[in-house]
């Protein structure tokens, strides 16, 4: 008996012993109440504009964070000849990224600059109370308003300025990221990009030149003239590209102003790895295009496995291809023959119904605009090719192997400009040689101008060693009446 005793006791000790553990473990696995996260020292926060983010917060302690935050309404290019006066937060579209952690006590300074023309303020949906801030905000030119807040919730977060009309506000582009890192900050990536949407709307349609002022109507009935990733046409395009080497994992902290529509963000031959639904802690995993509402955000994160330029598009694709929400990530590294072989093989298809397609025609007649420079009509031609030309065509006119003709260094255009001006005109189809290799694909009929013909015609002429050959809208307009167009 006494055996028996002396072997229950102990394994009683051992379950206790093993509850107590059990309990000590549980206990250390509770994270603190971060509304009740003591403050340890102070530091101002480093703030960037896009595409660039701030450096993470690592395993730092919470701390009183200050923020200087200027507002700034200043003209800036929509798109080449276009202007436009934004409203931003920081001095740019949009506004300067933000990264905190949880615990942290944010004092935020926000200075409307003197030569400012009207009072505003901001609501940052990582705020816990009245407006986000707003309430606490309004601030007229030339003044400073200062308020705390403490960061409870970790996640991705928008700000905007509330300030009636709070649409018109928005839409001018006073929009940005706040980031809330979790105890010991995010996963260390290799990359980290800042991109948000934005939808503007102008009293003139896309493109057209000068100073272009806000249109309320246009803003009411949703009707976006341009649709563009950080605050104008191109900003994440040739040069302003974004980039990575094969093997490294990006992150995306994307997020959508809005005012009105919501994105569909897509980046084309990739997956995302990651997504950080809604900026917030839930991950989905293995996802091709996500939705980011206007007033909302996603961290997307994707592991580069091959070279070349991966597009990133809201993939409401006529906003990409016709409203400048395009960008460019650009990946350079060793090929991966195993992921992806190139094309492999090549042969002959031809289905029936190969007649040109045509763009829908517009019944109002533009005039021709004689005062106006080379150069000029340069660059207004090539804000035509970015929304008109670049899928087919890509960005340096080189076109898509076995597909699309190079425009680059091309015979066919340089041979015969009535040539081209008719496949703009007319479209094109059937065979066609160009620099010694044969094209058998469809070009469609595109609505434009002969104005807008001349400049895209120009600016091609003018690029990528073609012969500089000028073609004015008197020509276009010659070859629209011989084929009676």
């Amino acid at each position: 008996m006494k055996k028996y005793s002396y072997v229950g006791a102990l394994i009683m000790l051992i379950i206790i012993s093993s509850c107590g553990n059990t309990a000590n473990e549980n206990k250390a696995k509770v994270k603190m109440d971060p509304a009740r996260m003591a403050i340890q020292g102070e530091m101002e926060a480093e703030l960037t504009a896009p595409p660039k983010v701030p450096a993470s917060v690592g395993d730092r302690s919470a701390k009183k964070l200050v923020v200087n935050m200027e507002v700034i309404e200043e003209e800036g290019e929509m798109t080449d000849g276009v202007k436009y006066v934004y409203w931003t937060f920081g001095g740019s579209v949009p506004g300067s990224f933000i990264r905190t952690r949880v615990g942290d006590e944010i004092e935020f300074h926000i200075k409307n600059h003197p030569d400012n023309k009207l009072p505003h303020n901001i609501d940052l949906h990582a705020v816990t109370g009245p407006g986000g801030g707003a309430t606490s905000s309004f601030v007229a030119p030339g003044h400073e308003k200062v308020f705390n807040f403490k960061v409870i919730n970790e996640g991705l977060f928008v700000y905007h300025c509330a300030t009636a009309p709070v649409g018109m506000h928005i839409a001018n582009g006073m929009y940005g990221l706040i980031l809330v890192e979790p105890e010991g900050g995010l996963p260390p990536v290799d990359k980290e990009y800042y991109v948000m949407q934005g939808d503007f709307y102008t009293k003139g349609e896309y493109g057209e030149p000068g100073v272009q002022p806000f249109d309320m109507k246009k803003a009411v009935e949703e009707d976006a003239d341009y649709v563009v990733f950080n605050g104008k046409v191109g900003s994440m395009t040739g040069d302003n590209a974004i980039t990575a080497n094969v093997g490294e994992t990006v992150r995306l902290y994307v997020g959508n102003g809005g005012p009105n529509l919501v994105s569909s963000f897509h980046v084309i031959g990739e997956i995302f790895d990651k997504v950080y639904i809604e900026g917030g802690s839930v991950i989905n995993k293995n996802v091709q295009t996500t939705l980011v509402p206007a007033g909302g955000a996603a961290i997307v994160e994707f592991k580069v496995d091959v070279p070349g330029t991966f597009i990133l598009v809201d993939h409401s694709i006529f906003r990409a291809f016709n409203k400048g929400a395009l960008g460019m990530l650009k990946v350079e590294g060793n090929e991966n023959r195993t992921i992806y072989s190139g094309t492999i093989q090549e042969g002959i298809y031809l289905p029936e119904g190969t007649s040109n397609q045509e763009m829908p025609s517009s019944e109002k007649e533009e005039a021709v605009n004689t005062n106006i420079s080379m150069s000029e009509r340069i660059e207004l031609g090539k804000q035509i090719y970015s929304r008109t030309c670049f899928a087919c065509h890509q960005a340096e006119g080189q076109g898509i192997p076995n597909a699309f003709p190079p425009l680059a260094k091309s015979d066919y255009l340089n041979k015969d400009v009535n040539k081209a001006i008719d496949a703009v005109l007319n479209g094109l189809s059937g065979e066609i040689e160009v620099n010694g290799v044969k094209y058998n694909s469809v070009m469609t009929k595109q609505n434009l101008s002969n104005d807008e013909v001349a400049n895209v015609l120009n600016y091609v002429y003018n690029q990528w060693g073609n012969s500089k050959k000028e073609v004015t809208p008197a020509m276009v307009k010659a070859r629209r009446s011989s084929e009676g167009h």
